[in-house]
Formats: C-alpha cells, structure tokens, sequence
C-alpha cells in the first residue's frame, strides 16, 4: 500500500479531533468572521508554491491512465474514508475527476464502496445492478435526483458494473445503510440531522464490511467542516457537517479532497470567483487542472493564507449567477476543511443521460 502521508498529523491541514460526540455537540460557530486579505505579494507567494507543489492532471478521461493522479496515492495513504467534495454537481470537469480518482483507489488502493450523496442507491437499482447486472442503468438513473442524471455518473455505473464482472468474488458495492430500518433516528432535526445521517451512513458500513469508501457528494457535506458556514440560506446555517463528524471519529483516517473550480459553465454561467474566494488564487496560479496536497511544506506566507478564515464557491441548484458572490462556504479555513484540493480552472456542462 501506498505510504501514509495522510496519517502524520503533520502540515497546515492535518489535527483533526478525535472523541465522541454528544447531541448537545453541534459545533456551530459563533460570530461573523471575513477573510484575509493577502495582499499582492502573499498571493504571489502562495501562486508560486502552489506551481511548485502542484501535480498537472494531463485528461479528464476517465478511461485514460492514471499517470497523472498516481501522486494522490501516497496522499490517501491508510485513509478509510477519502471524501471527494465537489463545489459544483453538473460539471463535466469535475465529475470525471471524481470518476478517475474512484478508479485510481478501487484499482491501486483497495477501496471497495462508494457512497454517493444525493439518493439511494439501492432505491433506483443501482446497487443490484452493479451486483447483478439486472435493469438497464440509464432508464435507473433517470429515475434518481437531477444531479445524478447525467452521462458522466452513467460511466461511473457502467465501470462499477464491468469491475465486478471482471472479479466477481472482490466487488466494489455502494454504500449505504441496510433498508432492514436498522438506520438510527438522527438526534437533531433539520440540516444538522441530514448531515448526522450522512457521517453515520458511512461509519456504519464501514463498520459492518471493514471496506474502504470514497463519498463523493457536495463540497459542503464532506469538507472538515466543524467550523462552516453555508450562504444564501433564509439565515446562514452553522452547525458540524458530515465531514467534520466523521474527521472527529476517524481523525487523519478522513482524507478531505475539495473538487473546486474558477469559472466557467454548468447548467448556467459561472463568472471568474470574487477576489477573496481561495479559488482566486487557487485559478491565479496559471495551471489548467492540478492536484495540491495542503499539506505540504509551505513558507510562511503561504501557511498564514491556509489557515486564515476562508471562502469557498458553492454553485447548486437554487445558484443565481446575478449574487456569484453571495453562494459560498465560510466560518473555516482552506487547511481545515481539506487535505487535498483538485482545482480545475475552466468547467463545461455535464453531459446529457444518454445511452
């Protein structure tokens, strides 16, 4: 297995707590806190690290081999959970990333699970398809929640299914707790309560199969968020979010991988970030898609902007590319929330759910 660079506690994003939680413990924040303003000179300083650090993804095709990504498995090292957090659903950039890197660590690194935000695997008949192969995937997919139908997430069930032919007695499967009920009532009600049930989905399977999962969903579900913010909301909304749970039960055993962009369009036009959005500078660095390990050695300048108080985008379904602005994650640090970044600087529309 690949070495553990995940598991050193070590660099400006590792320290993530340990210990067990109580209802009463929610971990929202208190107070309004804005990002720094690195200045001319810090920017440049951090661009110049992220080129010196940053690994060039060559394709997007997730066919293609995985020369390009081969440095994420020395940053995975011995993680349980390697969470793959995209700031956009629709895009055809990023989805294939994620597509590339559930290859990368199903074929090189032993994962055995995926656990997919959004609906139920098994509700749609995805899950007995990829063990079986009974259903057509596409007509199953068009049945599931807009961001799942589209061509990019049909590859990823179509290569599931073909892995598991190809070893019938080591499959890859979906995560997800069992529809036999055995599923705990959330503690908290409302949005704290959906991210409880995402963090405890995935340590339950975990704990019943002993697999390796990547959970790839929302940028705003899987971050290290016990500090996090989400915007627009009717009040912006503080509380733990699924990543920050489950990095508090598994510490560094929780890889947190941001799928982030500069601009571009999905199903509507995205504008270059606000200045203070990290992907400002993330996209300033003059490399069309790279992977970024956090937690590298950094100089000074570059660490003060890791861990200052950051912003992220947030493009979903309700986006208004009017108020770009106003949809964005804060409350936290970059090295907090992630690990690793795949940072891609130009997105295109997903592709149509097409056979």
């Amino acid at each position: 297995m690949a070495g553990n660079t995940a598991a050193t506690g070590s660099g400006a994003g590792a320290g993530g707590r340990t210990g067990p939680e109580t209802p009463a413990d929610t971990g929202a924040e208190t107070g309004t806190e804005t990002p720094a303003d690195t200045g001319a000179g810090g920017t440049e300083a951090v661009a110049r690290w992220i080129r010196r650090h940053a690994h060039p993804l060559t394709t997007m095709d997730p066919g293609a081999p995985a020369a390009d990504l081969q440095p994420l498995a020395a940053m995975v090292g011995n993680a349980r959970t390697v969470a793959l957090g995209a700031s956009v659903r629709d895009s055809h950039e990023l989805s294939s990333t994620a597509h590339r890197i559930l290859r990368l660590l199903v074929e090189q690194e032993g994962f055995r699970a995926l656990a997919l935000e959004g609906d139920d695997a098994a509700r749609v008949g995805l899950d007995a398809y990829i063990r079986t192969g009974a259903g057509d995937p596409r007509a199953l997919l068009a049945g599931a929640r807009s961001f799942w139908r589209t061509g990019e997430l049909l590859a990823v069930v179509r290569w599931m299914r073909s892995h598991n032919e190809r070893n019938p007695d080591d499959p890859v499967r979906f995560a997800g707790v069992p529809s036999d009920g055995g599923g705990a009532r959330p503690p908290y009600s409302g949005p704290a309560g959906v991210e409880w049930s995402l963090a405890e989905n995935t340590r339950r399977w975990h704990e019943r199969t002993g697999d390796r999962i990547v959970h790839w969903g929302g940028l705003a579900h899987t971050a290290n968020g016990d500090a996090r913010t989400v915007s627009p909301a009717p009040s912006p909304t503080a509380h733990r979010n699924a990543g920050g749970r489950l990095r508090r039960l598994w510490g560094p055993e929780y890889v947190s991988l941001g799928l982030t962009f500069h601009h571009g369009r999905t199903s509507q036009p995205v504008p270059d970030p606000p200045e203070e959005f990290a992907e400002s500078v993330l996209g300033g660095a003059g490399l069309d898609a790279y992977l970024l390990d956090l937690r590298a050695p950094a100089p000074a300048p570059v660490r003060e902007w890791l861990a200052a108080p950051a912003r992220t985008r947030l493009v979903g379904p309700w986006y208004d590319p009017g108020e770009d602005a106003a949809h964005h994650m804060s409350g936290g640090a970059l090295a907090d929330w992630f690990d690793i970044v795949v940072h891609v600087r130009e997105v295109t529309p997903a592709r149509p759910l097409t056979g």
